[in-house]
């Protein structure tokens, strides 16, 4: 099966480096691995251009945030399978990828996910948080679950289908999409109780209380964009789950 990555950058001359080697050094070979930057004012192509050649495509040009970049690198995609790694991030072995081509075709699965520790900026062999997926059940989103979304790997097809990104959210898009796809659609989901990917902290959705609380407002509209209603406590439960991700 082939892999499509897309890794999204925007000055990210610090971190993309780290993102890179671990896309490239994976043992799984048949990767398509998609760059597309936000027109970059930095360092951040001096970097991309020491491994220019292990890129199958790459765009720079001005888009409307992150989930509009991400939506430009899953319509070029050619591959069977997408996965989305951000300049921030980076695989946390060599064989991530191929263990999850092998889940997929173990499992006939539409999705795998995996889990995913929170680490240091500035040094990535501390952790955090840590994110421990566990097993999917029809149901969990209503108790505040959810996948992390660097981890979650998609057939191709299934974002024909379903669609990508929904740019009305700025920072929930990624949970309105796996609830679209998990809870609405009912993609068929395999799960690898493997650490995936190691995220810095920082991230968007998480690096303010005014982005929080907007985070929030957003969960509630994923909700309504897909016609269905949360239970009473669904929407407070998923932030307040993350907190056990320090225990």
């Amino acid at each position: 099966m082939k892999v499509s990555i897309i890794t999204v950058t925007y000055n990210s001359a610090d971190t993309i480096e780290d993102t890179i080697l671990s896309v490239i050094n994976q043992d799984y070979k048949n990767i398509e691995y998609i760059l597309v930057d936000g027109k970059s004012t930095d360092s951040t192509f001096d970097v991309v251009n020491k491994y220019k050649s292990a890129f199958a495509k790459i765009i720079s040009e001005k888009d409307n945030g992150i989930y509009d970049a991400l939506n430009k690198g899953i319509a070029m995609a050619t591959g069977d399978i997408v996965g989305l790694i951000h300049a921030d991030d980076l695989y946390a072995s060599n064989t991530v990828i191929s263990e999850i081509v092998n889940l997929f075709m173990r499992e006939e699965a539409d999705a795998v996910y995996a889990d995913l520790n929170y680490v240091d900026r500035n040094n990535t062999s501390k952790t955090i948080r840590k994110w421990v997926s566990g097993n999917y059940t029809d149901g969990l989103f209503y108790k505040g679950w959810m996948p992390p979304h660097p981890t979650f790997f998609v057939k191709k097809v299934c974002y024909e289908k379903y669609g990508s990104f929904n740019l009305q959210l700025k920072s929930s898009a990624d949970y309105e999409l796996m609830l679209r796809m998990i809870h609405v659609h009912k993609i068929k989901l395999a799960y690898l109780p493997k650490l995936a990917v190691n995220m810095r902290i920082g991230g968007q959705s998480n690096v303010s209380i005014f982005n929080r609380i907007r985070g929030n407002k957003e969960d509630k509209l994923a909700w309504q964009l897909n016609s269905i209603k949360p239970k009473l406590f669904t929407l407070i439960r998923k932030p307040l789950s993350k907190l056990l991700q320090y225990l």
